[in-house]
């Protein structure tokens, strides 16, 4: 039988930093400690004025190329993952598909969404691969949020940071279901907790009231967050037959330590099963999951046959979650 499998992950990260000091310089209010003690983030990677979500995805699919997991000629199927297009259209992953030298063959598109956005993909990718549609698919997970962040608002700007992750997919036969169970939510009600307002049809030139910045609510996400989530876990282990203690690890969305701790705390999870990685690199939205999961393979942290469980929340409002083998 044909099952998903992840086959690869590489990613990529600007060059351009942004570090505690220097994001508190000029604001007596504001200290580096303070900052790194709500967060867990010391430094953030911004990207360049010209360098694009586009950009980044293409040097995070080089990286996969060049690690001998598959080649250019190999993709049959690009899902892109961004909140941040080079254009409002054409979609981005077509214009991957011509800058990577893809065949022009395969499929390519993008869809938005944000922290959950990666195993929103995994799931799109699974009914592609497992319905015999494809082969293989290249999902790709890219972010600009920075461009969206004014540059005097510290208690965004300290959180995110840009990123992209390029993961392959592939068939593989067996009986075994590496990818899934999945669950899903989504609440629209809550859309504006997490917004960018104007730029979009609905408000397209920004004004004194609606302006083309990100706008987030922390109290009413965080709130979402630990309501949400807790039960997330516990319905996704239900589905599956399993408990806490056939999981080998936990990998959320890299939101905040400040919020993963409480969650970890709610569902009981042991501290050394759970992931914390984003001191480096700030909250990288989409990208989150697949570059902790690359960070923790790399560490041997996780192994061969390990069951690992991935949860994403945020922008939307939306969450997901599914359980992945390691092959």
């Amino acid at each position: 039988m044909k099952k998903i499998a992840i086959k690869g992950i590489e990613y990529h990260v600007p060059d351009k930093t942004l570090n505690n000091d220097e994001l508190v310089a000029g604001h007596d209010d504001w200290t580096s400690e303070k900052i790194f003690s709500k967060t867990g983030i010391a430094e953030r990677r911004l990207a360049a004025e010209d360098e694009t979500a586009g950009d980044l995805a293409e040097k995070a699919t080089l990286k996969l190329f060049e690690s001998g997991v598959c080649k250019a000629e190999d993709i049959q199927f690009i899902l892109l993952c961004t909140e941040s297009p080079d254009y409002f259209l054409p979609c981005t992953a077509t214009l991957l598909q011509d800058r990577l030298n893809i065949p022009k063959t395969a499929g390519a598109l993008d869809f938005n969404l944000g922290c959950s956005g990666f195993v929103y993909g995994l799931s799109l990718a699974k009914g592609l691969i497992e319905s015999g549609q494809v082969d293989n698919v290249l999902l790709i997970t890219s972010d600009t949020y920075s461009k969206f962040i004014e540059s005097d608002d510290i208690g965004v700007r300290a959180i995110f940071g840009d990123a992209a992750a390029a993961t392959f997919l592939e068939a593989e036969d067996t009986d075994q279901e590496l990818i899934g169970p999945f669950v899903f939510g989504s609440n629209g009600a809550g859309y504006d907790k997490i917004i960018v307002e104007a730029g979009g049809a609905r408000h397209p030139n920004p004004d004194e009231q609606f302006q083309r910045k990100l706008l987030m609510n922390g109290p009413e996400v965080f709130s979402f967050t630990i309501s949400t989530v807790p039960r997330t876990v516990k319905k996704l282990l239900s589905d599956a037959n399993l408990t806490l203690d056939d999981v080998d690890k936990f990998i959320y969305h890299q939101a905040n330590t400040y919020m993963l701790e409480h969650l970890r705390k709610k569902s009981k999870i042991d501290e050394d099963k759970f992931c914390v990685d984003m001191e480096d690199i700030g909250n990288t939205v989409s990208a989150t999951i697949p570059i902790a999961l690359k960070r923790a393979l790399d560490r041997n942290e996780i192994k061969s046959g390990d069951r690992v469980m991935l949860v994403g929340f945020g922008v939307g409002l939306s969450w997901a979650g599914t359980l992945c083998t390691i092959p």
